[in-house]
């Protein structure tokens, strides 16, 4: 029978699980070379990447970093490569992880997971992003102006790093509602017309987490940080009522 006939038949042949195991290591171990492929790239730009990039809110709110460890600016570079070289083979681990899981779909499945793997990893280098170039600079910006005089502000590089990846991932994981509430509508769990009904409650609740991510008690910064997670939600909505249209909003 034909591909249109029957629109939910799996492709391929059945494996078996020692098949399984072996498409399993086979991903896993191109996901792991596509890692390595993005540390050697990380680490031949590494100077850059430190200074240019990861080190740059700091300098720019002229807040002073200081090394407290022996071997501390040595294992931040390697820390720096490594988590740097997953970011960036981001998208290919992403796409390890559908090649495995493919083959146990339905070809009705297939047509959309394929793009939430690309949705996906836009959505979260978005994120990242957003943390980068407006959540860290407004965080940082408040501590260098919130100072007592008898305190002077020398942050631990490495303490200034771990606070940058915390905030990067974190906006990054944010912006996946639009890609998890697709998932969950499509299975059933969530859809717009229950959204859309806890609308007032969804936004007490990104206000609260908009206040306890912004340290600053100004109502500019947590505002910025509100409004696109408002925005998240609509389009989540959206979404919803995209992924299960049986549901009306």
């Amino acid at each position: 029978m034909s591909e249109t006939a029957e629109p939910n038949a799996k492709v391929g042949h059945e494996m078996g699980f020692l098949d399984h195991l072996e498409e399993l290591r086979s991903r896993l171990f191109k996901a792991v070379v596509g890692i390595l492929i993005g540390c050697v790239i990380v680490g031949f730009y590494g100077d850059e990447v430190m200074n240019v990039i990861l080190l740059r809110p700091a300098l720019d709110a002229h807040v002073k970093l200081q090394n407290i460890e022996p071997f501390g600016q040595a294992f931040l570079y390697f820390k720096v490569i490594f988590l740097c070289g997953i970011i960036l083979a981001f998208p290919w681990v992403l796409y390890q992880v559908w090649g495995f899981v493919a083959p146990g779909l339905y070809m009705t499945e297939r047509k959309w997971a394929g793009r939430i793997t690309v949705i996906t990893s836009l959505c979260f280098l978005a994120g990242v992003a957003f943390g980068y170039f407006l959540l860290v600079p407004s965080m940082m910006s408040y501590v260098s102006q919130f100072a007592n005089p008898n305190i002077e502000n020398n942050i631990a590089v490495g303490n200034y790093f771990s606070f940058l990846v915390n905030m990067l991932l974190a906006s990054g994981l944010i912006f996946e509602l639009p890609m998890v509430t697709f998932v969950l509508a499509r299975v059933g769990v969530v859809s717009a017309k229950l959204m859309s009904t806890y609308r007032r409650h969804s936004i007490v609740v990104i206000l609260i987490l908009a206040a306890v991510i912004t340290p600053s008690p100004d109502p500019v910064s947590q505002l910025m940080v509100a409004v696109p997670l408002w925005i998240l939600f609509e389009i989540s909505v959206v979404i919803a009522r995209f992924a299960n249209p049986k549901t009306k909003a």
